[in-house]
């Protein structure tokens, strides 16, 4: 019998206390990298977006890899990257928890089109007020240390 199994999770990360350091010029190399990153842990990368100070990933997590493990590793990864490309001179690291919500697959295009849409959506609402919103709607208690 084989196994099946769909792991989908909502990854939101942000930069260290909120500094724009994502240059929207080159985030697409970032992005890429990242989906490369994705790959290679056996795991598949719905899409990728974000603005200068925090990006949201949609993706299916291979189950043999720990939710905090692949966090971790992408943000050490990726970290090192952005640093040694000097594409990303404002960057000074990944904060140091991240955001993680486990989707349906029945909303996937729902999901996928938020996460398209992140450039538009913040000209209505700024990141930490949609994080909080994120965090209650999932019935998460909020630590406003947390929040700049």
């Amino acid at each position: 019998m084989s196994s099946y199994r769909k792991l989908v999770y909502h990854l939101i990360i942000r930069t260290k206390n909120s500094l724009p350091a994502i240059d929207q010029q080159h985030c697409d190399k970032l992005y890429a990298y990242i989906a490369g990153f994705i790959k290679n842990k056996k795991s598949f990368l719905y899409i990728i977006n974000g603005i200068d100070n925090h990006i949201h990933i949609l993706c299916d997590i291979h189950p043999s890899i720990s939710l905090a493990d692949f966090l971790r590793d992408l943000k050490v990864s990726s970290s090192i990257w952005m640093k040694a490309s000097d594409l990303f001179p404002k960057f000074n690291g990944w904060c140091d928890g991240y955001g993680a919500f486990t989707c349906s697959y029945k909303n996937l295009d729902q999901i996928i089109e938020y996460i398209d849409n992140q450039k538009e959506h913040h000209n209505k609402i700024d990141f930490s007020d949609e994080y909080r919103e994120m965090l209650s709607e999932a019935g998460l208690e909020v630590d406003y240390r947390y929040f700049p």
